[in-house]
């Protein structure tokens, strides 16, 4: 998990800024670094919403996605599902066309450049009117070779997910997959609300389920599978640091837990990032390491032949000397 523009690093948004004739706050590389130390989530959305500015031309776009690729690809991610956030380019009147335009083109060249394969969720802003995202809806159909799939993230505390029932609810109509960010800073609550509400068969985060063992049992039958970013969850404050982190528990319980990246720009860990400092600081085992790594493919919208090539791909890593290492991420 990673949204666009949550992939914009400091150096990026200061050469578009300067392409594009765009004066920022901060007059150099070392106070926009120094800006990226947030206290909550809301912080960081101010900053994010604010460096959205130097997004403009479809090659701003195209450049901002091949960016994160390279880097993805670095990490050993073979298969990326990257949310983007449509409305917060049409709110500031940048077209929904431009947007999908320039991400298209990295998109479809990512397998052939960087050896991955790529496809977009496009997520609906949930501090929004939920009407916005329901006009927006059959604007996305026309680039579904691009997107698998729907999501809801921003701010979540005071916006629960069923008040966007209806358009999910016309979204899985359409044959789009559903995901939603809950019970990250939101209860357990909004975790059931996501299931039973908007039908996600995915949820972004999720580590607060713990706190409801009713939930959790939920979860483990129905094999629900979670996109838990943990140096993002500390970076945001939902945890106080990595030796908290609920994810070995969630593994240990049955969950389908899988480690991500979550607007890794900001929050300092890509994919590989993410999962050695989780390593270190839970003390996972090479079990551990393998099932994530297998979690991490099942749970993506892959086709089941796409699945079960990877899969056997962590097979084989992991029948090599020395066990596996941290797997290849999807």
């Amino acid at each position: 998990m990673c949204t666009s523009r949550g992939t914009l690093e400091p150096e990026l948004a200061l050469a578009l800024a300067a392409r594009n004739g765009i004066a920022l706050r901060y007059p150099d590389l070392a106070a926009l670094r120094q800006a990226y130390a947030f206290r909550d989530l809301q912080s960081f959305l101010d900053l994010y919403y604010e460096l959205t500015t130097v997004l403009r031309r479809p090659e701003d776009f195209t450049d901002l996605a091949d960016a994160y690729f390279a880097r993805a690809a670095a990490q050993g991610v073979r298969h990326a599902e990257v949310f983007v956030d449509p409305q917060a380019h049409i709110a500031r009147g940048v077209p929904l066309e431009v947007v999908m335009e320039g991400l298209g083109e990295a998109f479809r060249t990512a397998q052939e450049r960087h050896g991955l394969s790529a496809r977009m969720i496009a997520c609906f802003l949930r501090d929004r009117d939920p009407a916005e995202a329901e006009d927006l809806l059959p604007r996305l159909l026309a680039y579904r070779e691009l997107v698998v799939g729907v999501g809801l993230d921003s701010a979540e505390v005071g916006f629960p997910p069923e008040r966007f029932e209806r358009v999910f609810r016309r979204a899985a109509a359409e044959g789009l997959h559903r995901v939603a960010h809950a019970g990250e800073e939101g209860p357990p609550e909004y975790v059931w609300a996501a299931l039973d509400r908007l039908g996600v068969e995915r949820i972004d985060h999720g580590i607060r389920s713990p706190e409801d063992p009713s939930l959790v049992a939920r979860l483990r039958e129905e094999q629900v599978p979670l996109t838990v970013c943990p140096l993002s969850n500390v970076a945001l404050r939902c945890v106080p640091d990595l030796s908290a982190h609920p994810l070995r528990r969630m593994l240990e319980a049955g969950l389908v837990a899988t480690v991500n990246s979550d607007d890794p720009a900001y929050f300092g860990g890509y994919v590989h990032d993410n999962l050695s400092a989780v390593t270190r600081a839970l003390g996972l085992t090479a079990e551990h390491r393998r099932r994530l790594a297998e979690n991490s493919f099942r749970a993506s919208f892959l086709t089941e032949a796409d699945k079960a090539r990877h899969l056997a791909d962590v097979a084989a890593a992991c029948a090599r000397p020395g066990g596996p290492g941290v797997g290849p991420g999807a």
